[in-house]
């Protein structure tokens, strides 16, 4: 019984300590992460990236959305005004918003914020090249 009393508890410890233990840091993203993601997205488009990973948060109509948490619109967002910045976002991740430009090729990248830059009421001039994410990395 006391074996018992005493595995019980050392699992509910370890599930502490795992529970606690910290996230992997962004920084941390391989190149592995960006391939995996490019093999599940494939070869897609801006417009299909922005619909199978960003509208579940920014809203299919990029206008945001608030409740569980705030989604800042992107439909005529002036932010969005130099690719640099959006690209950035993407890549490395700002308060809520996750890095996942990590699970995204430089290309992809590239595509889905030229996308959003040129759609929802943007007619922001200029593109973002793979070349210019490969630089932020």
């Amino acid at each position: 019984m006391k074996k018992l009393i005493l595995s019980m508890a050392l699992i509910g410890a370890s599930s502490v300590a795992q529970a606690q233990a910290p996230a992997r840091p962004a920084a941390a993203a391989s190149a592995g992460d960006a391939a995996f993601g490019a093999r599940m997205l494939g070869p897609a488009t801006g417009e299909q990236i922005f619909t199978r990973v960003c509208a579940a948060c920014h809203m299919p109509d990029a206008k945001g959305a608030e409740g569980a948490g705030r989604y800042p619109a992107l439909a005529g967002n002036p932010k969005l005004a130099i690719g640099a910045y959006p690209a950035m976002v993407v890549v490395k991740g700002l308060n809520g918003m996750p890095p996942i430009g990590a699970m995204l090729t430089d290309q992809q990248v590239a595509d889905v914020v030229n996308y959003v830059r040129s759609h929802f009421g943007n007619r922001f001039k200029g593109t973002v090249k793979a070349e210019d994410v490969k630089a932020m990395r």
